[in-house]
């Protein structure tokens, strides 16, 4: 497997003998490589959000915008098996719900492999996967939602159990009156139907993965019901995690009930699957890109920090070409 330090010698190269960026050629010739070894469809779906970057949070995260794109990078594939690579921070549950559900309209295989990190509603995402593949590096994270709220310190991203174990707090400190002058000037940050907004939040995050997890990833198990139920609920027990940032390795996912293939069973497909995670985090490092979605075919529909969304298709001949 090349290492980081071999990529980045690589792109060098490259820039030196051909006087045009690299970043494009060498990561669609990596994902092309990846799927010659696995022979199933494969998107690289994957933001900018472990690189230094300040760019708004809907440039990074799981946004309605991503149904189109991957709208774009799945047209022409032709079988019903699709490989994900996932590097993601999140996003909106919504959003995901709708990209699950145009995914499962196209493909009645999917596995899910996270080479790095994916977090919150992208660890939804994955759950609704037939296989779950982590490296021993790799981590997803709870899927307890986050509420924006307008708070005396600007807009705030805070737990929803937070938000609801504050005001159970806050109701039993109360019935003093002498904490009244405490409690008041925070109470009134929250807008009246926040707590309920809070458990509907809650409440479809577990729904979601629920049925998620019983239809595909346990889909053969007895008892597939009743575990998925057990699993969705301990993933979004903010009270068992503590900060929504956790970062849950592949042993700690099994405790919790989720069926994870280690990345390292198979040798090669570890290679070419940190290949293409290192490639595309040198894309992100050098150029305006902040959001991925790529198929293997060299079909990309590309985020930009400057507001521009860029569509590209990269002749297959020459992705051929460059990898032999």
């Amino acid at each position: 497997m090349p290492t980081w330090g071999e990529i980045l010698k690589e792109f060098q190269a490259y820039l030196e003998q051909e006087k045009k960026p690299p970043f494009d050629y060498i990561r669609r010739n990596y994902l092309l490589a990846l799927q010659q070894h696995t022979d199933r469809n494969t998107i690289l779906y994957a933001s900018c959000w472990t690189q230094p970057k300040n760019v708004p949070t809907h440039f990074i995260s799981i946004t309605d915008e991503d149904v189109q794109g991957f709208m774009e990078v799945v047209s022409g594939l032709r079988s019903k098996e699709l490989d994900i690579i996932i590097h993601s921070p999140g996003g909106s549950a919504e959003a995901t719900e709708a990209l699950v559900s145009y995914l499962r309209s196209k493909f009645d295989n999917i596995r899910v492999i996270i080479p790095y990190g994916a977090m919150s509603a992208a660890t939804m995402l994955a759950c609704s996967a037939n296989e779950i593949i982590m490296g021993a590096h790799s981590f997803i994270g709870p899927i307890d939602p986050q509420m924006i709220v307008n708070t005396r310190l600007g807009l705030q991203a805070i737990p929803a159990q937070a938000i609801i174990d504050q005001f159970e707090k806050a109701k039993q400190e109360c019935i003093n009156p002498n904490n009244l002058g405490v409690w008041i000037p925070i109470l009134e940050q929250y807008g009246p139907a926040l707590i309920v907004q809070c458990e509907n939040a809650i409440e479809l995050s577990k729904i979601l993965v629920t049925d998620w997890l019983e239809k595909y990833l346990f889909a053969s198990e007895e008892n597939a019901k009743s575990k998925s139920e057990e699993t969705a609920k301990k993933l979004a027990d903010h009270s068992l995690f503590k900060t929504h940032s956790r970062h849950i390795g592949r042993d700690h996912a099994r405790e919790l009930g989720l069926r994870i293939v280690d990345l390292e069973n198979d040798q090669i497909l570890q290679d070419k699957v940190l290949s293409v995670f290192h490639a595309t985090t040198f894309t992100f490092d050098a150029t305006a890109a902040t959001k991925i979605i790529e198929n293997h075919l060299g079909k990309a529909y590309i985020k930009q920090s400057q507001q521009i969304t860029v569509v590209t298709k990269q002749p297959t001949e020459e992705i051929q070409k460059g990898t032999q």
